[in-house]
């Protein structure tokens, strides 16, 4: 991994580390939107790992938020000559996520779009061969019925949380991709729990 990168990986580390500490002593947890609330450095690997199967693959990642699982998934764009276009509702978010990309020399291979994911997947007409699902769980569900006819053959979908906090919300998300057509899936104990399923492959 290019060393750019890697320091930038451990800038997030650092952060991670510092709010499982304040959670440990009952800090910092009074504004959720401020904490990066990432998929951690174990998922990170895993769809990095998963991205970097896919020949230049168009990435989605719904749920920049300050783009630590932005980094993973552009490292592997860069290196199989695909693209991740991420899409946050909070502009703040999403400038920090560009700052942090710029700085580990990933910023052109990210398109950056603020916005609604439910308007932004209406509106646009590309097609996805890996998909990271890292958003309010109430849009879990709604944002696969846009993104699912969207999909390439083969594509692959990570959706996080599905452990923890996971609940009915998870559980019904979960019911709803075996739902779609062409999906096979498998539940990871990895980080927070991690749903990977595959799309139109027998």
């Amino acid at each position: 991994m290019d060393a750019a990168v890697r320091n930038v990986l451990d800038i997030y580390d650092a952060r991670l580390r510092e709010e499982q500490r304040q959670r440990e002593t009952g800090m910092g947890m009074q504004d959720l939107d401020r904490l990066l609330l990432a998929v951690g450095p174990d998922t990170g690997q895993l769809i990095n790992l998963l991205a970097r199967s896919q020949v230049r693959p168009t990435i989605l990642e719904l749920g920049t938020s300050y783009g630590y699982s932005t980094i993973w998934l552009a490292e592997a764009a860069k290196a199989t000559g695909g693209r991740v276009v991420t899409m946050e509702l909070q502009g703040y978010k999403a400038g920090h996520a560009k700052e942090m990309a710029q700085q580990a020399g990933l910023a052109s291979v990210i398109d950056f779009q603020v916005g609604d994911a439910l308007k932004l997947l209406e509106q646009t007409s590309l097609r996805f061969d890996f998909v990271l699902v890292d958003l309010w769980k109430d849009l879990y569900e709604p944002c696969l019925d846009r993104f699912h006819p969207k999909l390439n053959a083969g594509a692959i979908i990570v959706s996080d949380n599905m452990i923890r906090p996971g609940g009915p919300v998870a559980q019904s998300y979960r019911r709803a991709l075996l739902r779609k057509p062409g999906i096979t899936s498998v539940l990871l104990p990895v980080g927070s729990g991690i749903e990977v399923s595959r799309y139109g492959v027998d």
